[in-house]
């Protein structure tokens, strides 16, 4: 086999800490297993093309940014405080956040902060500033380098933080006062990468492959056998893709109908489906969905 120019491998930057189970599982469902190896920072990434580096998501955005990784996979909420320009590929949904503000209740009033000069303290200073800015605060920024919940009130009025599920922030006696953006884990390019076409059909492919995954999570394969009297109302209630796919029953007893329907819906399908005289139903989980 050739090998491949360097200026046509792809430089794929992984992410090294709390994003990093996720993703490694999510490529593993796609098929492209990544192998770590004794060198954890430069895994095998199993797909032709490919090479790694395991980095911290903060990182990855700025090396996007330069140019000397091709593709990664980061927080949107570091892209936009950095502030560079990047495309994006793929919303893996992934360990989805709120960048919030957030101050001890004692200090609130009316669930408002007061109207006096405050110190606001984060890691994100560039969405911080541009809050403050916006909210037309009298305020005081610093910044922190992890813990920012335990600034307040000592050393801090409000934080801007993000956060899952608002458990750390009231653990610490802290009232969110504004949401600035929501994030989750998503798959970027450099721009320069996508104009290169080598390059471009290996990423494609990526995402091809990635979106077939997360399109398999959010549905399952339903089965449901039916009467020839029947099957124009079920049909009709089941959201498919596109058409169900159906087929005889053996005898002519019926048809067997088959549709990828959305996992969340499936509470109120299902009764639906036998009120209208639908048997044998079947769920099964699906690995990949690609249209």
């Amino acid at each position: 086999m050739t090998a491949r120019p360097l200026e046509s491998i792809l430089r794929l930057a992984l992410p090294k800490g709390r994003m990093e189970q996720g993703v490694l599982n999510l490529l593993g469902e796609a098929g492209v297993d990544v192998r770590m190896g004794s060198r954890s920072y430069r895994p095998v990434v199993m797909m032709e093309g490919i090479e790694a580096k395991m980095l911290k998501p903060q990182n990855i955005v700025e090396m996007l940014h330069m140019g000397s990784r091709d593709v990664g996979f980061a927080g949107a909420d570091w892209v936009a405080e950095l502030g560079v320009e990047l495309v994006e590929l793929v919303d893996t949904r992934l360990d989805p956040v709120r960048l919030v503000a957030a101050a001890p209740e004692t200090l609130l009033i009316n669930g408002e902060l007061p109207d006096k000069s405050l110190v606001v303290a984060s890691e994100y200073e560039r969405l911080s500033r541009r809050w403050i800015k916006d909210r037309g605060l009298d305020a005081q920024f610093v910044r922190t380098y992890g813990a920012t919940e335990v600034f307040p009130p000592e050393d801090a009025d409000c934080i801007v933080d993000n956060t899952a599920t608002g458990s750390t922030l009231r653990a610490n006696g802290l009232e969110i006062v504004g949401e600035l953006m929501r994030s989750s884990t998503r798959l970027y390019a450099n721009p320069a990468a996508m104009e290169n076409p080598d390059k471009r059909a290996i990423i494609e492919l990526l995402v091809l492959l990635l979106d077939s995954v997360l399109e398999a999570r959010l549905r399952v394969m339903l089965e449901v056998n039916v009467s020839q009297q029947h099957l124009e109302a079920i049909i009709e209630i089941l959201p498919c893709m596109r058409e169900p796919t159906i087929s005889s029953l053996h005898a002519s007893s019926g048809y067997a109908v088959k549709a990828a329907v959305p996992r969340n819906q499936l509470v109120a399908i299902i009764p639906l489906l036998k009120a209208r005289g639908g048997t044998d139903i079947v769920v099964t989980a699906l690995s990949q969905i690609i249209p």
